[in-house]
C-alpha cells in the first residue's frame, strides 16, 4: 500500500512538471535589406516558413523585420539563415550571391541605382 501511494505521488509530480512546460513567445526584431514590396513579401514568407515563427512583418522604411517567435522551436540565427536563403542580407548573415541574383532586377538592394530608383 505504501509503495502504491509513493508511485502515484511520483506520477503526479511527473505529469505536473510536463504540463507546466509552456511556449516562450518573444518579440524580436532584426534588420533585413530590401527595397520594395516584392522584397517585403519574400522576407516575410521566409520568416514565417521558419518553424516557431508566429508573426512576421517587415517595414520597408526602417528595414526592420518584427517577429513573434516561440524560443523553444526556433532562434534568430535560423530565421536569418532562412531569410538569407531567399536572397536578403541580415546583420548576422549575408545572402549568398546565387540567392541574391535569383531575385528580380527591382529587388537588387546592393545596387545603388536600384535603391535610388525606389526612392522616387
Amino acid at each position: 500500500m505504501k509503495k502504491s501511494i509513493i508511485i502515484v505521488c511520483l506520477l503526479l509530480v511527473g505529469f505536473s512538471s510536463v504540463a507546466q512546460k509552456k511556449n516562450k513567445n518573444s518579440k524580436v526584431a532584426i534588420e533585413v535589406d530590401g527595397v520594395c514590396m516584392m522584397c517585403k513579401k519574400r522576407i516575410e514568407k521566409a520568416a514565417l516558413n521558419s518553424k516557431g515563427v508566429k508573426f512576421a512583418s517587415w517595414d520597408l522604411n526602417t528595414h526592420q523585420l518584427s517577429l513573434i517567435i516561440d524560443e523553444n522551436k526556433t532562434g534568430i540565427k535560423i530565421i536569418q539563415q532562412n531569410v538569407a536563403a531567399v536572397g536578403h542580407d541580415t546583420k548576422g548573415i549575408k545572402a549568398l550571391d546565387h540567392s541574391y541574383n535569383a531575385n528580380p532586377a527591382c529587388c537588387k538592394y546592393r545596387d545603388k541605382k536600384v535603391v535610388e530608383s525606389h526612392k522616387n
